[in-house]
């Protein structure tokens, strides 16, 4: 039987917690979860689908992350990777 705790949030505490921000790190770690819970078999259908929606709503939010990052990443190298002066120097 498996317990109370590892059971998918409600859709109630499922929108609840999609309207507060989460970190990459986290979203990760619940997706992994959720990915666990689906896997063992033993969620009913109605947990199943929660679950889903849930694991859904984490994937857009870590690729919405990792899109504003990588952007930052690209400002950041545009300024980086400009020569700094002088004729082709190596030195740093």
């Amino acid at each position: 039987m498996p317990s109370r705790s590892q059971e998918p949030a409600t859709p109630d505490q499922a929108s609840a917690a999609s309207a507060e921000p989460i970190a990459f790190e986290a979203a990760v770690s619940e997706l992994e979860a959720i990915v666990e819970r689906m896997e063992a078999g033993t969620l009913s259908l109605e947990e199943s689908l929660a679950a889903y929606r849930r694991g859904a709503e984490l994937v857009a939010r870590c690729r919405e992350s990792l899109a504003v990052i990588q952007q930052q990443v690209r400002i950041l190298e545009a300024d980086l990777l400009k020569p700094l002066g002088g004729e082709g120097d190596d030195e740093r």
